[in-house]
């Protein structure tokens, strides 16, 4: 259903006074201001039949035909059909009318205004189908657009769902070590490890969450870290363009990324595993120095992958990855809110 008051508010009264006077049917020479007025009301009515039955024959027809099928068939044929109604109607009337006002009868003038009405019914059909078509159209957007941000948060969500058994079985493992050679440490570790994990399952349904945070949360689990590793570990944070704020980061990003450098790195007290994370204008950069393990590293390959997928799904773009002889680097975009380079931003909006 289309509204259409406006429309049909002007073009009845409208189409109802001068088309009858173009094809001769009135004379209003003959009529005192009474019968004028008499006149005109009559042929309002008249067209309000023809207007409001062919608005009823053409949404019938239209949901009968569906959306497929010919188009150039089914505006034909809702041409021809809404053209006999109303030129029908337009007979009948016009003839009762010749009846009830004593008017000469003239076969010319009632075709004349037939066909007139005809005329005006296939013009005002297709106005009436070029709005259906506009409106279907806006629908089927809305609902391509609403289909993709779901299809997109599903899958949003079953990326961030893998991270849970990831971050689990790394715990696990840690603290299983801990627990045989250093009883203490497990037990601070496990306070840790219940602060570190509050965090991820907080905001682990979050598609975003800001860089300033997400720091913090690295300090908790980088001294989880230190807690196995004493001094073989060593963070360097160096951020001077955030002032504002304003830069967001998938949750747990970081976290991945130095799980990642440990697992696949050999490092001692002599040789510490240096972590850097860098900010400039397009990316957080985390650097690492390369010693590559000698044997072979079980891995699920799920971490860069899965920051891979969600900066993909976030805002269309990808991670950088570049591997040298000495050092290993990963850039994530940089996300600002209130910026246009994230559609993220605009489909939490929605």
């Amino acid at each position: 259903m289309i509204r259409d008051i406006y429309l049909r508010g002007f073009f009845i009264p409208l189409l109802g006074i001068v088309l009858p006077l173009i094809a001769g049917l009135i004379n209003y020479n003959h009529y005192p201001l009474p019968g004028i007025i008499g006149a005109g009301l009559y042929f309002i009515f008249t067209s309000a039949c023809i207007w409001i039955g062919c608005n009823w024959i053409h949404r019938k027809l239209r949901i009968a035909y569906g959306i497929s099928g010919n188009p150039f068939s089914k505006i034909a044929s809702l041409f021809l059909i809404e053209g006999i109604y109303g030129a029908s109607v337009a007979a009948i009337l016009s003839i009762l009318w010749s009846r009830i006002s004593g008017e000469s009868f003239n076969w010319g003038s009632v075709f004349k205004f037939s066909l007139l009405s005809t005329l005006a019914v296939i013009i005002f059909s297709l106005i009436y189908e070029v709005i259906f078509l506009s409106k279907e159209r806006v629908l089927d957007t809305k609902i391509v657009v609403q289909l993709d941000r779901e299809r997109s948060q599903a899958e949003l969500q079953a990326l961030q769902n893998e991270m849970d058994p990831h971050f689990i079985f790394n715990s696990l493992n840690t603290l299983n070590h801990l627990i045989l050679n250093d009883p203490e440490k497990a037990h601070q570790y496990n306070n840790k490890l219940a602060q570190v994990y509050k965090y991820f399952l907080i905001n682990k349904n979050r598609e975003l969450i800001s860089l300033k945070n997400e720091l913090e949360f690295i300090d908790d689990y980088f001294y989880l870290l230190q807690l196995r590793h004493d001094n073989k570990l060593h963070l360097d944070i160096k951020l001077d363009g955030d002032p504002d704020g304003t830069i967001m980061i998938p949750p747990c990003s970081l976290q991945i990324l130095i799980e990642n450098a440990i697992k696949h790195n050999e490092f001692s007290t002599e040789n510490p595993l240096i972590i850097r994370i860098e900010l400039n204008e397009k990316y957080l950069r985390v650097i690492n120095n390369m010693r590559p393990k000698p044997y072979a590293i079980h891995s699920t390959n799920i971490g860069l992958k899965n920051l891979s997928a969600r900066y993909k799904l976030l805002c269309n773009k990808d991670i950088v990855v570049e591997s040298g002889k000495e050092t290993f680097t990963v850039k994530l975009p940089i996300i600002r809110t209130g910026k246009n380079d994230t559609t993220l931003i605009h489909k939490l909006n929605l």
